[in-house]
């Protein structure tokens, strides 16, 4: 099914044609002049526009060029008569994708139609594909595991929520699914939001996954990316384009490190929740969206609304399904089955099909705390399947930090004063660096390292910029 504008001065053939195509399961909105259509595409969400060249007033020609202009990428056909020909050509230049001769033929008119959607629908996914080529979540590609029955039972929980509806016209219900995922840095909320997504009932084509790090994205973008924006909205707006939220219609969005979401922004993201419409950034037209929301966070939600930073009817509508991801610490010999699967995986890559575990290895592993969960013995796993000498793995090779003090300072702090000077700033920006370093471009973690105030760790990298140094952590 498909939205389709049609725009048709001749009244007998404007019913004629909306009633073929509703018979074929669209939904059409019509007008019977230029602006009439107009007025209907910046109000309603179209996928296809269905037009006239010969009206009174305004022709054809003025729709597609203001609909190509307000950067719609759907499908536009033309109809017309075989002496305006010349002008379905001039008309494709501007952007229409075929055009129709009159009289129609119900069966021609039926077949372009859906070979123009199908056509859309391709386009479109390219064009997720080559959005999210950067954006690919740091656990992805790691099959959920684990056999303690803590992680069996959040597992067990996600399938079970996989099967929330996603809003269509049947339902009556426009309000998007969500699912919270608490946990620990490094406790798998993407493995387990990626299989509430593979979990998840689907019709056909692979729907799309849309991973967004919350906190990876400079405040003053996430607006635009998670929503769209308009050509012209802003100085770089050269074209319209499409949100996250649009390009996760049918499939599910995850929005990572929730809690790290700019204040100013959440009320918005509430009503897109709530409404299951969105309006991009410079945009006067509300557009329909149709996802799963998958939620996660590190942090006690519930004391950052105290605290005035987080707001309470955005707690409380995420907070209807929650799953509670255990820390690797509670999880018994579950580090131990994990590191034999990722020793498997690394050595595979590697070319060192021969590695294994010591038993006194072993041990070290099943002793040690992993304040970084998964994510760090991730890291320790593939150091070793790197850079140890021998086929067995011992604890030499496991480069797992021991000795460290109570507060993380374990040492005495040098400088080489003799190539210049060291100025505070630097300390500072290194300071911050290895705290980000440590927790895998995690802004609220990080803060905690080093007792500083999360906004004021934002405002370090807002100076020093360093978000693509970010970026490029929450996606290693």
């Amino acid at each position: 099914m498909a939205t389709i504008l049609l725009v048709e001065d001749d009244q007998d053939l404007r019913y004629s044609v909306k009633t073929t195509l509703e018979r074929a399961g669209h939904v059409v909105y019509e007008g019977g002049t230029v602006r009439e259509g107009l007025d209907v595409f910046a109000t309603r969400h179209v996928d296809l526009v269905l037009t006239d060249l010969r009206m009174p007033g305004e022709d054809g020609l003025a729709l597609i060029k203001a609909v190509r202009g307000e950067g719609f990428a759907g499908g536009v056909l033309v109809m017309t008569s075989d002496d305006s020909v010349e002008k379905a050509v001039e008309a494709m230049k501007l952007g229409a994708d075929e055009y129709l001769l009159k009289p129609l033929s119900v069966a021609e008119l039926t077949l372009v139609v859906e070979r123009t959607l199908e056509r859309g629908k391709r386009d479109a996914k390219l064009r997720l594909h080559e959005r999210l080529a950067t954006q690919r979540s740091a656990d992805e590609g790691d099959e959920p595991s684990g056999e303690h029955s803590k992680w069996q039972e959040a597992l067990a929980l996600a399938r079970r929520l996989s099967g929330l509806p996603l809003p269509n016209a049947a339902s009556g219900s426009k309000a998007l699914p969500t699912v919270l995922l608490m946990g620990e840095t490094g406790t798998g909320k993407g493995v387990l939001a990626r299989e509430l997504h593979q979990a998840a009932p689907r019709n056909g084509d692979e729907p799309p996954f849309v991973h967004v790090n919350c906190a990876a994205l400079p405040a003053n973008l996430i607006e635009a990316e998670l929503f769209g924006h308009e050509r012209g909205a802003f100085t770089d707006a050269k074209t319209a384009r499409e949100g996250l939220f649009e390009m996760a219609s049918g499939g599910t969005i995850f929005l990572d490190e929730i809690g790290e979401m700019p204040i100013e922004l959440q009320s918005k993201l509430l009503l897109v929740l709530e409404s299951g419409t969105l309006r991009r950034v410079g945009g006067t037209r509300e557009r329909q969206v149709s996802a799963r929301v998958v939620a996660a966070t590190n942090q006690d939600l519930a004391t950052s609304v105290r605290e005035k930073e987080f707001r309470s009817d955005l707690f409380y509508r995420l907070n209807t399904f929650v799953i509670t991801i255990p820390p690797l610490r509670e999880r018994g010999e579950d580090a131990l089955v994990i590191a034999r699967a990722m020793l498997d995986r690394f050595a595979r890559q590697f070319g060192r099909s021969d590695l294994e575990l010591s038993r006194s290895a072993e041990e070290i592993i099943l002793d040690h705390s992993w304040p970084g969960n998964t994510r760090e013995l991730m890291n320790v796993m593939q150091h070793a399947a790197m850079l140890s000498r021998g086929a067995v793995i011992e604890p030499s090779d496991l480069s797992i930090t021991r000795g460290a003090s109570a507060n993380g300072f374990d040492g005495e702090l040098r400088f080489d004063f003799d190539h210049g000077p060291c100025t505070v700033e630097a300390v500072e920006r290194a300071l911050v660096e290895q705290a980000l370093r440590h927790t895998g471009g995690n802004v609220t973690a990080a803060a905690r390292l080093i007792n500083m105030q999360r906004s004021s760790i934002r405002n370090r990298i807002d100076r020093y910029e360093l978000h693509e140094f970010v970026r490029e952590l929450t996606a290693s």
